[in-house]
């Protein structure tokens, strides 16, 4: 997993960011010295967990951790700090867990666990929910879509068309990234996509939507598709 620690004070950092990376599913930890760094971290990846220190200057960990809450799909947070006077709070913020310093290599791992236990039992229902953007075609601007209200998606060129019960809009990038991104959707032809979800009907070189349009079925993508919807 990719992990930001937080923490004003550079001992602590370096040695909080040391012990993270020692850990065997930890794949990158990056640093940040306070909250408005973190922010702006946060706006440049996508991260799997923050480790937080509570008390900051300027933007404290409290108050990050408050701002996280209006993200689509925000990062688990544990909190880290030598004090337990906000723990009450943290959890009132639904943080994973609260480390007292100095962070021992097993309380890390545990809560390395416990986030990960996290990521798993939301997986299914965060990718439903997810929001995702995309380009109008026509007047410009971007407009937020739910992944659960998306049909199929269909190589367009530099773009994927997606096909969606709001409509049909524009993504930037390379169907097959999303493929990467999104493995509950299922490659149904070279150029397609479709949400197991929303088919009800498979046809020999056919997927009928529960709109009543389809999509092409290559044959070598027929077995994955029949075994992704269990026919």
């Amino acid at each position: 997993m990719i992990v930001l620690a937080v923490d004003d004070e550079r001992p602590a950092l370096d040695d909080l960011a040391r012990l993270l990376r020692d850990q065997p599913v930890v794949q990158e930890a990056d640093v940040a010295a306070d909250g408005r760094e973190a922010l702006a971290r946060l706006g440049e990846r996508r991260y799997d967990a923050l480790f937080l220190d509570v008390r900051m200057p300027g933007l404290d960990g409290v108050e990050l951790a408050r701002i996280l809450r209006s993200f689509a799909d925000p990062p688990a947070v544990v909190f880290v700090s030598a004090y337990e006077t906000a723990a009450v709070e943290a959890f009132e913020l639904r943080a994973l867990d609260y480390l007292l310093k100095p962070v021992g290599r097993g309380r890390l791992a545990e809560a390395l666990a416990r986030v990960q236990e996290a990521r798993a039992a939301g997986a299914a229902d965060a990718a439903q929910d997810e929001v995702v953007p995309v380009d109008v075609a026509r007047g410009g601007g971007t407009r937020l879509l739910r992944r659960s209200s998306i049909r199929y998606l269909q190589a367009y060129g530099d773009y994927v068309r997606v096909v969606s019960d709001d409509g049909r809009f524009l993504m930037r990038g390379p169907i097959g990234e999303l493929q990467r991104r999104w493995p509950d959707f299922v490659r149904a032809h070279r150029t397609y996509l479709v949400s197991p979800a929303r088919v009800v009907e498979v046809r020999p070189s056919t997927l009928v939507l529960d709109d009543g349009s389809a999509v092409p079925l290559a044959r070598r993508h027929a077995a994955e598709v029949r075994r992704r919807l269990g026919v």
